[in-house]
């Protein structure tokens, strides 16, 4: 298959503003069947006013829709300008060949059939319909979709007859479930945020996720892009997109499918694309701006906070509350989702009790009791007060926007906190005690106060503001060069490796004294190290090594040593060596049947403060990324792990080590003497320019344990996996 042309991104723009903004409509598929959804993209296009000419093509009729129907693009009165396309998968590639040579721009193929499950007559269509794309230039969405929405534009080909909101709003949403962003627009809408734009990106043939957010990054009317994601077509090109977005100060909200064995399997029974693992995604699409979600509902509340409060430039949460039940739940909650209410500052202790009495509970959360619920200046003052404290960098406060008249009281202390909010330098959010429905009224008030975010219920909100602080960390703290790695030659350790894999197909596991040539030529330390093929050659690098030293299986097909009896530790002596070495066999043999024994590798023993793991692996989707975490036995006990881009450089480093529990240890815990940081972080950044330079070869690395001292580090243990020449 040819490969895809890159576009100028200016030309790129103008396609896709053809496609969300076209000066005509041609409807290829035009039916008088009952409900087909022809009629409903012809009904909506002039229920909502779009101003320029719809023209429905059928070669076998006359009239439709009580109109004039076209047999052809070579009848039409003017030049096709975007293509809504509705005939069987067959005759797709066709029609937009015809409509490419009659003078289209665009096109949105809404017909299905193109390899969502994996039949090779609908894979083979697919093909056929990439290569369409490429070969006519066409600015092309879906297939297999429900078409798209421009508010402000009254551009509405989609096939949802529901009534829609048509205004142009600051949210664009771009989803490859025609469903899923349509509750999402409904919603916002009823929060009284606008959806400006909705592209239902289907299986992406022609433009995808990509394209759509680097169009809406350079929208100056759009300031938060959702896209509900189930699958990365070109991870190089969604990264630039969304760094483009994060330059410009526009988060991209993402929620993808795939978190789970079974997600991945419905990602790939949906659009026909493979869906890698969460972990990776995150890692990688993180550090590009990303901001990815669990569910709808925090799509919301994430958008509500990005739309009407700035970044925090901290972690530290404040909160206002008028119940001592929200307060309790606010601190459950915080805990559950990595974030706190930290201790106020004295000069903050001694202002609130000045303004607060009885019944007042002066900590963070604050119960400021009915002191500030009587008084609008007491209830500021408290604000201020709050807002003042160091360690408060995002400010939430109990509220629920009114949903009919006769609160007018609580309207003035919202007002008073809008305008307080419009010249303070942290963000407030509202936050209710649970979730509920908005009106008429309730949004007329919520479009008033433009400067402060109205999240609902606890545990959603702290979700939110999670996730913001997440993003503006990152955002903080990622420099727009740091991506790059400075070129360095490729060892030749890493080049017999790569031809070794091209050699072979399936995976191709190298075996410890291999693994470990590799990342010695990277700079990482291994112990002294022998491999002893008898009993008497054991003792005698035991004897030269000096005791105590452990012994170990070595062969290629031997990934875990241990379950099979292949590691004994603490061997003091050269009869418990040679005696090991038996044992050793002896265990393989009964536990590792048909696994060929190298030998028995002698190690020198080294004991260290604590045990890590550093490792990469390569998502079939996002491709490599790096890992980071407690090893030893506590890998599998607490999971105590990051993930990054396998793009490391030292302030990354430092950053992914400060993700996981096991940077306190290196820090030095309770008192602690601090270990070598520094050698974690070198280690992570010689991984990360292994797996770059192994490039569609890694499938694995893996140094566990990973012993790290007061000076110096060790990797014990090394386990390289190759991804053989025909695995992708």
């Amino acid at each position: 298959m040819a490969p895809k042309q890159k576009k100028p991104r200016l030309r790129q723009r103008r396609d896709i503003a053809a496609l969300l903004n076209p000066r005509n409509i041609v409807i290829v598929g035009a039916s008088d069947k009952p409900g087909n959804w022809a009629e409903r993209s012809w009904n909506n296009l002039h229920r909502y006013g779009f101003k320029g000419a719809v023209y429905p093509i059928n070669p076998g009729r006359d009239e439709v829709w009580g109109s004039k129907c076209y047999r052809s693009f070579d009848d039409l009165p003017e030049k096709p300008d975007h293509v809504l396309v509705l005939v069987p998968a067959r005759f797709v590639s066709a029609t937009l060949k015809d409509a490419a040579a009659a003078g289209a721009r665009s096109a949105t193929v809404i017909s299905s059939g193109f390899g969502e499950m994996p039949e090779p007559a609908a894979i083979k269509l697919c093909e056929e319909l990439a290569e369409t794309v490429r070969e006519t230039g066409l600015a092309v969405s879906g297939p297999n979709c429900l078409a798209n929405f421009s508010g402000g534009e009254k551009v509405v080909t989609m096939v949802d007859n529901r009534t829609l909101r048509t205004e142009p709003g600051p949210v664009a949403i771009i989803g490859q479930s025609g469903g899923l962003v349509m509750a999402l627009k409904r919603t916002l809408e009823e929060r009284g945020m606008d959806v400006g734009y909705i592209v239902t990106s289907g299986n992406e043939a022609g433009l995808t996720t990509a394209d759509y957010i680097e169009y809406f990054a350079a929208n100056p009317q759009i300031k938060v892009i959702i896209s509900y994601l189930e699958s990365v077509r070109d991870p190089q090109k969604f990264l630039a997109a969304c760094e483009a977005a994060k330059s410009v100060g526009k988060p991209v909200i993402v929620l993808k499918l795939g978190t789970s064995d079974s997600g991945r399997a419905a990602a790939m029974a949906h659009t026909g694309a493979l869906a890698g693992s969460v972990a990776a995604f995150d890692a990688i699409a993180g550090d590009a701006g990303v901001i990815r979600v669990s569910n709808l509902d925090d799509v919301i509340e994430a958008s509500e906070y990005f739309l009407h409060a700035p970044l925090p430039s901290g972690k530290g949460v404040g909160a206002i509350t008028f119940s001592g039940g929200l307060r309790g739940l606010l601190l459950d909650h915080a805990e559950a989702n990595n974030l706190s209410f930290p201790p106020l500052a004295a000069k903050t202790k001694r202002r609130l009790s000045e303004l607060l009495g009885v019944g007042s509970i002066i900590g963070n959360p604050l119960d400021s009791g009915f002191a500030a619920l009587n008084s609008e200046e007491t209830y500021i003052n408290c604000v201020r007060a709050m807002l003042d404290d160091p360690g408060i960098h995002t400010l939430m406060l109990q509220e629920e926007i009114p949903r009919a008249p006769g609160a007018e009281r609580k309207v003035e202390y919202i007002r008073a906190v809008n305008a307080l909010a419009a010249k303070a330098k942290k963000p407030i959010t509202y936050v209710t005690m649970i979730s509920h429905s908005m009106n008429d009224y309730s949004r007329d008030i919520r479009n008033d106060f433009r400067n402060v975010a109205f999240l609902q219920e606890a545990d959603k909100a702290l979700r939110a503001v999670r996730a913001v602080t997440s993003y503006a960390e990152r955002k903080a703290n990622r420099k727009p060069k740091a991506r790059k790695i400075k070129p360095q030659a490729i060892p030749a350790a890493v080049t017999r490796s790569i031809a070794k894999a091209q050699k072979q197909t399936g995976l191709v596991p190298l075996s410890e004294i291999e693994s470990k040539k590799l990342i010695r030529a990277y700079g990482i330390k291994t112990p002294k190290e022998k491999l002893a093929t008898s009993g008497a050659e054991a003792a005698r690098i035991a004897r030269d090594i000096g005791m105590p030293v452990v012994l170990k299986a070595t062969g290629a097909e031997l990934t875990h040593k241990s379950d099979v009896g292949g590691v004994l530790l603490n061997n003091n002596t050269l009869a418990s060596v040679r005696d090991g070495f038996t044992t050793i066999n002896r265990n393989v043999a009964a536990k590792a049947k048909g696994a060929t024994l190298d030998g028995v590798m002698v190690a020198q023993q080294v004991k260290g403060e604590i045990e890590l793991v550093i490792g990469a692996s390569r998502d079939p989707e996002m491709g490599p990324f790096v890992m980071f975490g407690s090893g030893g036995v506590a890998l599998e006990l607490y999971r105590d792990v990051a993930f990054a881009a396998p793009t490391l450089d030292e302030a990354s480093a430092n950053a992914l080590i400060d993700r996981t529990a096991a940077a306190q240890l290196i820090n030095g815990y309770r008192g602690a003497e601090p270990l070598d940081r520094s050698a974690v972080i070198k280690a992570l950044i010689a991984v990360s320019r292994l797996a770059v330079d192994l490039g569609d070869h890694i499938d694995s690395i893996d140094m566990n344990p990973f012993v790290l001292k007061r000076r110096g580090s060790v990797a014990l243990d090394a386990l390289v996996v190759l991804a053989g020449e025909l695995v992708d």
